[in-house]
């Protein structure tokens, strides 16, 4: 018996309705778009614009989305952001 006799044991699995193995790859515009919405907002606010779960979930999010961007500038965006919910959390 051999490894490839083995392969039988695990056939494909089956593909979902509208599955598509292709890689997605957004559009660097559009997310630096979603970004700066998000780093507007944040700077004209004189209080913290989400309730606790928001801010979470924003938190989370923002440097994330910001990985799809050239790096230099996904850290800048990262340090602005951070910069100003430092500000409104001391609001």
């Amino acid at each position: 018996m051999t490894a490839g006799d083995q392969l039988d044991l695990f056939p494909e699995p089956p593909k979902a309705a509208g599955w598509d193995p292709t890689p997605y790859f957004p559009d660097p515009a559009n997310i630096r778009a979603k970004l700066l919405a998000l780093l507007t907002l944040a700077r004209e606010a004189t209080e913290m614009p989400w309730d606790d779960r928001e801010l979470l979930y924003h938190r989370t999010v923002f440097p994330q989305m910001a990985n799809w961007l050239p790096a230099d500038e996904a850290a800048q965006l990262r340090r602005e952001f951070a910069a100003e919910l430092a500000r409104l959390e001391t609001v």
